[in-house]
C-alpha cells in the first residue's frame, strides 16, 4: 500500500521529515489521495476485512450497491461492506501529531518520488505537463504503450475490459479485452506493446498467454502452450514480439502473420535470465534490454531488491550489462530496476518503482551515469515510453498516465 517508512534511504530524515512520512504514507486515503479526517464522515479512516484503509467516501463508491461488496483496490479480495470498521488507530495518531507537531505545514497533496535523493532532482529538465486518468477510469494499470505515428496511448489495467486506448490529449477513445478466459478474452494483463503497423500485444499471465488485437479491439492471434508466466514484452521494428518469462527464465522471439492471424516462428532468444520482467526493444539499433530480479532466499525481509540490466544485440549476444549493487558503487543510490526503455537517441532509460523516480544511464559505450529525468512526483512508476522530447508515464501508484516535456510546466488535468 505504501513503501516502508524503516527503507534506509530514509535513515537520514529529521524528525520533522518522520513526521511528513507519516502523514503521506499512512493518514491520507490511497485511493482518493485526500487526508482522512475524523470530522467529516466521507472521510474517517475505515478498516477493510482484509486490513487495508480507505475512506468512508471511497468505500461507498468502489461498493456494489446491492451485493454491498467491493474488491479491495490493492489486494483483490472481496470485503463486505458491512464488516468495515472505523480505524481508530489512525484517528488516534493524526490527533497525536497535531497536538505536538501544532506548527507543522501540512503535507504535500501526494508523496513526492525520490525521497531523500533530491540533490540534483530541482535541476531535471523534464517537468509534468499533463495528467490524466485516475482511479475509475485507469484500474491498478500495470503496462503502457504508444503508437509512434499517432501518439494514441494504450494501457492495460484490471477493469472489466481490460485494454483502454487514450487520445494523446488524455481523451478515453475506446476500450476492449474483456475480463474473461476466451480465446479473445484477457484475464490477468501485464504488459503491453504496439506493433509499428497498429496491432497491440499483451502478455496475459492469467492465461499464460499472449494475446494480439487490432487497434480497434478485434481478437487476431493467442500465442499459449509454450509460456509458464509470460509478463514483459515490446517489439521490434519488423514488427516481432519480444517476451520475457518470469518463471522459465526466457526471453522468447514470436514473428506473427497479422494479417493471417498465424505464428510463424517462436524462438527462444536467450535462456539463462533470472526472474526476468520489463522488456525494451531500441528501434534504431534492434538492441534489446531486459531486466531481472535476483532472488535469494537467505536475504532477510526488507532487504534491498537486488535488480540486474542486461542489453542484448540484435543476434542475442550479450552488449552490456550492470545491477544494482555495481550501480551503487558508482553514484552511492541503489535501483530497484522495475522497468526499461530506450530513448530515440539509444539511451537506456530505467525505473526506480521503490523510490519513484526516473533515470537515464546515458550510452552503452560508456560508464553509467545516473541522470534524474524528473523533477515533479511519482508515487510508483510501472511503464515508460520516450517519444521525441518527452516521457509518458505510467503511474500505477495514482492509477494515471503522466506526460513530461522538456517545456515548463504549464499544468495537469484529470
Amino acid at each position: 500500500m505504501s513503501k516502508s517508512l524503516g527503507s534506509p534511504s530514509r535513515g537520514s530524515l529529521s524528525l520533522e521529515g518522520i513526521v511528513r512520512e507519516i502523514q503521506i504514507n499512512l493518514l491520507e486515503c490511497k485511493v482518493c489521495f485526500e487526508k482522512f479526517n475524523t470530522q467529516q464522515r466521507d472521510r474517517r479512516p475505515q478498516n477493510l476485512s482484509c486490513g487495508h484503509v480507505l475512506c468512508l467516501e471511497c468505500i461507498t463508491a468502489l461498493t456494489h450497491p446491492l451485493l454491498r461488496k467491493l474488491e479491495c483496490p490493492f489486494c483483490r479480495q472481496l470485503c463486505s461492506v458491512d464488516s468495515t470498521s472505523h480505524c481508530q488507530v489512525l484517528s488516534d495518531l493524526q490527533e497525536l501529531l497535531l497536538l505536538r507537531s501544532p506548527t507543522l505545514s501540512p503535507p504535500p497533496h501526494r508523496p513526492k518520488g525520490g525521497l531523500g535523493l533530491a540533490t540534483g532532482l530541482g535541476s531535471t529538465a523534464l517537468h509534468l505537463s499533463t495528467a490524466f486518468g485516475g482511479w475509475g477510469t485507469l484500474i491498478n494499470p500495470t503496462g503502457i504503450a504508444v503508437l509512434g505515428s499517432s501518439g494514441t496511448i494504450v494501457v492495460v489495467h484490471d477493469a472489466e475490459k481490460r485494454v483502454a486506448v487514450f487520445s494523446p490529449q488524455g481523451k478515453k477513445l475506446h476500450s476492449f479485452g474483456r475480463r474473461g478466459q476466451g480465446n479473445g478474452d484477457i484475464c490477468y494483463p501485464v504488459d503491453v506493446a504496439v506493433i509499428p503497423c497498429g496491432y497491440v500485444v499483451v502478455t496475459d499471465a492469467g492465461d499464460k498467454a499472449v494475446k494480439v488485437f487490432t487497434s480497434r479491439g478485434n481478437h487476431v492471434l493467442t500465442v499459449k502452450d509454450c509460456f509458464q508466466l509470460p509478463w514483459g514484452v515490446d517489439t521490434n521494428s519488423s514488427g516481432h514480439i519480444l517476451v520475457s518469462d518470469v518463471q522459465a527464465g526466457t526471453l522468447s522471439l514470436i514473428k506473427v502473420d497479422y494479417t493471417h492471424g498465424a505464428t510463424q516462428q517462436h524462438q527462444t532468444a536467450v535462456s539463462d535470465l533470472q526472474h526476468p520482467k520489463a522488456v525494451a526493444c531500441c528501434r534504431g539499433t534492434g538492441n534489446t534490454a531486459v531486466t531481472e530480479h535476483l532472488i535469494d532466499d537467505t536475504d532477510p525481509p526488507g532487504k534491498h531488491q537486488h535488480t540486474r540490466l542486461r542489453v542484448f544485440t540484435k543476434d542475442f549476444h550479450i552488449l552490456y550489462q550492470t545491477d544494482s549493487f555495481s550501480l551503487t558503487l558508482k553514484s552511492t543510490v541503489w535501483l530497484n530496476m522495475s522497468g526499461v526503455a530506450f530513448d530515440r537517441d539509444g539511451d537506456l532509460l530505467v525505473i526506480d518503482s521503490s523510490q519513484g523516480m526516473i533515470w537515464s544511464l546515458g550510452k552503452l559505450q560508456n560508464e553509467p551515469v545516473l541522470t534524474p529525468l524528473v523533477g515533479d512526483p511519482l508515487i510508483r512508476p510501472g511503464g515508460l515510453v520516450s517519444l521525441n522530447n518527452m516521457l509518458v508515464i505510467l503511474d500505477s501508484g495514482d492509477h494515471t498516465v503522466k506526460i513530461y516535456t522538456s517545456k515548463s510546466k504549464s499544468g495537469t488535468k484529470k
